[in-house]
């Protein structure tokens, strides 16, 4: 799955910035537009984003399963592409080739279980889903209980949260020190409600996500103050009816996840105008080539589609499936 930008552009016909009066999701235009991305492996960002490969066929993948059209995809050939990807050390890396890493190994989990295909660990992986555990495990910090991302130790929520994702789905948390892990995230919550990468960080609403979402799945979201997360949640709201990151930023479409599914764990999803947000999401379609942009006008790519699609699956759109907000 590539991870290459347009043709398309959000909000617009033929180059021309208008959208019909009443906006609709254009299903069959969003799975053609990811049939499409493997297939334009002659321009050069193709290759750029070749470390990005693995991660961009879960968020294609995702949504094609949300659009309700999961068969779009050759079973197969994804299973195939994900256990070239493996490494000796149960790890998966973003490409063949490429170093094994706490993010494409959590994707490399989710893809096959999405499809229905974990088995295919014992019967062709390098080690069965024990060693893939391990090599998750084995990136825990033994003294503060976050994750780091590979061998070179650079640690972040993103991969605390990676971790409990991808062990749960394999049935293997008791590889890890859960405890210690609640305990970090408990020290990047901040005044605010937020959360932060680290002890001390700003809050930012991918950070929420990822330390509620990992709060969610230890069954801990007692910890969080959802009254006060809720209110800064809700915030992030533009008057456009999208959703930025924090403060004084641009709205962006991908915050349809991160900030609504936040809000969903801990039950605040009426405190933002959803029918706004659904419009916005809308009008960054491309209704023609397919694909959703960050915002109206600029070039679509499957990011910020699959993140558009699973906000509107989230707010409730007719005719998609129904994401789990974790």
């Amino acid at each position: 799955m590539s991870l290459v930008s347009g043709p398309g552009r959000g909000g617009t016909i033929g180059g021309n910035d208008t959208l019909p009066e009443e906006l609709q999701l254009y299903i069959d235009q969003h799975v053609r537009y990811i049939q499409s991305l493997d297939t334009r492996r002659d321009e050069i960002e193709y290759w750029l984003t070749e470390h990005l490969r693995l991660n961009g066929l879960y968020w294609g993948l995702t949504a094609l399963h949300l659009l309700g059209r999961p068969d779009a995809l050759p079973r197969g050939e994804t299973i195939d592409f994900v256990l070239s990807c493996q490494h000796d050390n149960g790890g998966f890396g973003a490409a063949p080739g490429h170093d094994a890493h706490m993010l494409y190994t959590v994707s490399a989990v989710q893809i096959l279980a999405t499809i229905g295909a974990l088995d295919e660990l014992e019967k062709r992986g390098k080690g069965g889903r024990e060693k893939v555990g391990k090599f998750i495990a084995g990136l825990q910090e033994q003294t503060t209980g976050t994750f780091a991302g590979d061998e070179w130790g650079e640690t972040d929520t993103r991969f605390l949260y990676g971790a409990l994702n991808a062990l749960s789905l394999l049935q293997l948390t008791s590889l890890i020190d859960l405890p210690r892990a609640i305990s970090h995230i408990q020290a990047c919550a901040n005044f605010d409600g937020g959360y932060g990468v680290s002890p001390g960080a700003e809050s930012h609403a991918g950070q929420v996500f990822t330390c509620v979402g990992a709060l969610a799945i230890a069954g801990r979201l007692d910890l969080v103050d959802r009254d006060r997360l809720g209110a800064w949640l809700s915030e992030r709201q533009l008057e456009s009816g999208g959703l930025n990151g924090r403060p004084q930023k641009l709205e962006d479409v991908c915050y349809s996840w991160w900030v609504v599914s936040s809000l969903a764990m801990i039950e605040k999803l009426h405190w933002i105008d959803g029918k706004k947000l659904v419009n916005f999401i809308l009008k960054c379609q491309d209704p023609e080539l397919g694909g959703i942009a960050d915002r109206p006008g600029d070039m679509v790519d499957v990011f910020h589609t699959v993140f558009g699609i699973a906000g509107l699956s989230l707010l409730g759109f007719p005719g998609l499936k129904e994401v789990d907000p974790v």
